[in-house]
């Protein structure tokens, strides 16, 4: 007989009571606030001079053709829509990797599943990743979730908005043969800082010398400098090493957050084992989504294979960069001690204020921001940043 004590056993009662995300409590805390100049500086989503979200006309005119032409919603099979990875290729590498069969691509819901499945492959070769701090938050969960030792180095002091390169290097002498190191390819999450060019040259014959596995998370391409001139990190270390994995996301350039478009590529020393990297991410991929959606892959696959809506999409991309690169250059000249950031790239930046400041501008000013000091530079107006800099003026 059951005894009954076993029997009502809560089968959750295991369960641990988990910390809530601090930016969705973020969001939460603005909606709520009554204040009419209020500034959200928090959620990582672009936004226009009007304060929204939009989808690019690339974007609806793709949607508009999908809707007319498209005969079917069958699965598209656990490696995606090739011809969306295929397209992304030459824009993220260049016309000759693009060209290798060293170079192999797999679509995935947003740079995120693409993060996990080079995850799930690192514990399988086990190596270790070297991740530079501050980092995007979910970086760390990411890799330890599938059982991969992390090991953090410093990357950015935010008191003097320098990179760290020295003492990066110093830590990655600590990494053996085969230790993957997780670099942002470009508009680092959060600091905004980038390498210079000699800087990463010597990194790249660091990981070379040494035979480390470089993963690189390419979430931002074109909102920095460029399309072309953002990606030239990543080309150029891929032609220098013989393995790199790579996380790209379209959920940014293109503006399809909620859609969660992404795709993981593998460089290989040689195209058999390429081959083999594809096979197991196609069997790691299985067991996570099975199938990726297709929606949002199939709206890049239409756009590039379009140049007319390809131009279009360019034009907007590069609009949405000259008003980052407005804002960054107002916002660095309001105060001597943000002067770096003028130099910074991409959507985001870390201010160098402590928890407690960060509290008192949301109570005291209605300036919202994660509590490291991360804003969103397209949080920003024209109008609001004499705002911010008075606010911030005695915390700097």
């Amino acid at each position: 007989m059951t005894d009954s004590a076993t029997a009502q056993r809560d089968p959750f009662a295991a369960l641990k009571d988990q910390p809530a995300d601090g930016l969705l409590a973020l969001i939460g805390l603005y909606r709520n606030d009554p204040r009419p100049e209020k500034i959200d500086l928090g959620v990582g989503v672009y936004r226009n001079a009007d304060g929204q979200t939009p989808v690019m006309a690339a974007v609806k005119a793709a949607e508009q053709r999908l809707l007319t032409e498209q005969t079917s919603k069958s699965y598209l099979g656990p490696e995606g829509d090739p011809v969306y990875v295929e397209l992304l290729k030459p824009l993220a590498f260049g016309e000759t990797l693009a060209a290798s069969k060293r170079l192999i691509g797999v679509q995935t819901p947003g740079g995120t599943g693409a993060l996990k499945l080079i995850a799930e492959l690192l514990k399988l070769t086990g190596s270790r990743v070297f991740v530079g701090t501050p980092t995007w938050p979910n970086h760390g969960p990411i890799f330890k979730s599938a059982g991969v030792e992390v090991i953090e180095h410093p990357f950015f002091d935010k008191a003097t908005q320098t990179v760290l390169f020295d003492e990066m290097m110093a830590a990655l002498k600590a990494a053996r043969a085969g230790d993957a190191v997780l670099l942002h390819g470009c508009c680092h999450n959060p600091a905004g800082a980038e390498f210079t060019a000699p800087q990463w040259q010597a990194l790249n014959a660091f990981i070379l010398e040494r035979g480390l596995l470089p993963v690189i998370d390419l979430a931002y391409q074109g909102l920095g400098n460029g399309l072309e001139d953002d990606a030239r990190a990543t080309r150029a270390l891929l032609a220098t090493v013989p393995n790199a994995l790579i996380a790209y996301s379209c959920d940014k350039n293109f503006g399809l957050y909620r859609e969660r478009v992404g795709a993981i590529y593998a460089l290989a020393a040689t195209e058999a084992m390429a081959q083999r990297i594809l096979g197991n991410i196609l069997v790691i991929a299985r067991t996570h989504w099975s199938m990726p959606p297709d929606h949002g892959g199939a709206i890049v696959r239409v756009i590039l294979q379009d140049a007319d809506l390809t131009q279009v999409w360019k034009d907007e991309l590069a609009e949405t960069q000259s008003r980052l690169v407005e804002l960054r250059t107002l916002l660095a000249a309001s105060h001597p001690r943000l002067a770096p950031m003028a130099a910074q790239t991409g959507m985001f930046s870390l201010l160098p204020l402590t928890p407690d400041q960060v509290t008192s501008l949301r109570e005291h000013h209605g300036i919202y921001m994660a509590g490291s000091g991360r804003i969103n530079i397209a949080g920003l107006t024209v109008e609001n940043i004499p705002v911010l800099a008075t606010a911030l003026s005695p915390y700097l």
